[in-house]
């Protein structure tokens, strides 16, 4: 068993139960390497030591620092940072291993006496949870998530806005050019404002195919959404004229564009079209009920979203009396409806 160093950091290497372990003391100190050496060292002997995770020794501060330098969204940045104060001003430099369920359920209760919205908690809850899941998997720091098994508030009503054509058209009238591209080019693939920041000519665009790919969708996961003829004819005109200094498909004078940047244009555009209660993210919500008003399939709604399953997509459903009335039309079709008059008729006959 000893001491070596690698790069400025003391590490120690010893034999356990016939398996070598290498684990750094965290410290460029001399000294106080040599004590950690000594404490496992008599650990060992004594038949006490077991391997311990890193995240053990590491505070929420700790995952706090390292979780904002290294994964957060560049598009989400913002919330995130505001999410993470919330809980730090909680949580503190509280050790990981005693962020239990029960602490995050009081977090909850805190938030919830001080008569924070039940959705705002759900945010900060599953930031949380997004800390922890990066903690366990791409860190190694720990081997369970103690958000898992902690419900989410209730009672959060769904937002189901989305704008009439009388709308669509105010909005465009008080957008920049520049906007009026990127509202219409939601309006028709129901992408992100993320999702449309992040969209480059290389690997995003294709016009040969006609399609368009998200390669960094919310959940992680790239989708195809195929272009109708307006996307087509709006994309091949910026192709022609698109720099070739830059990869965004969008650009704000020649910039490049932000989330912040979008959801500040939209605000001022609703403002002055005197259009209330409406989000960027609402054209999204009305792309998807425009197809299913229209008789849709809801998977191919669910496909096009990028939704992982059909809860989600299924909020829509109420949309879509007239794709239901085609379903059971379908009996007919087949003859499989005895003539309802029919049997009236001989109902009367027998009483």
């Amino acid at each position: 068993m000893g001491l070596y160093k690698r790069g400025r950091v003391w590490w120690m290497s010893f034999v356990y139960k016939g398996k070598r372990y290498r684990k750094s003391t965290e410290t460029e100190d001399r000294k106080l390497a040599q004590r950690i050496h000594d404490k496992v060292k008599g650990e060992v002997a004594e038949g006490k030591w077991f391997e311990r995770l890193p995240g053990e020794d590491k505070t929420f501060g700790e995952m706090a620092r390292r979780f904002i330098k290294e994964n957060i969204p560049s598009r989400s940045r913002k919330p995130y940072l505001a999410n993470i104060k919330t809980l730090s001003a909680f949580l503190g430099n509280c050790p990981l291993v005693e962020i239990t369920p029960k602490v995050i359920t009081e977090f909850k209760l805190k938030r919830r006496t001080d008569g924070v919205k039940p959705a705002t908690i759900n945010h900060e809850v599953l930031v949380l949870k997004r800390m922890f899941n990066v903690a366990c998997g791409e860190w190694e720091w720990l081997d369970r998530n103690p958000v898992q098994s902690v419900p989410l508030e209730r009672g959060v009503a769904k937002r189901d806005r989305w704008i009439t054509q009388e709308e669509e058209e105010k909005i465009l009238a008080h957008s920049r050019d520049w906007l009026k591209e990127v509202v219409l080019f939601a309006l028709n693939t129901g992408m992100r404002e993320g999702e449309i920041v992040d969209l480059g000519w290389k690997g995003g665009v294709d016009l040969f195919r006609k399609t368009i790919t998200v390669l960094r969708a919310k959940n992680d996961e790239k989708r195809t959404i195929p272009m109708n003829a307006r996307v087509y004819e709006m994309l091949k005109e910026k192709a022609r004229v698109r720099q070739l200094s830059s990869g965004q498909v969008f650009h704000l004078d020649c910039k490049p564009l932000t989330v912040y940047h979008i959801q500040r244009a939209f605000r001022l555009a609703c403002k002055g079209a005197g259009i209330k209660d409406l989000h960027f993210h609402d054209l999204r919500h009305t792309f998807a009920t425009r197809l299913v008003q229209a008789g849709e399939d809801l998977y191919n709604v669910q496909s096009l979203l990028g939704h992982k399953g059909g809860g989600m997509t299924q909020r829509y459903a109420h949309h879509s009396p007239e794709s239901l009335r085609r379903s059971v039309e379908i009996l007919d079709r087949l003859g499989s409806v005895t003539n309802l008059s029919q049997v009236a008729d001989e109902s009367v006959g027998t009483m």
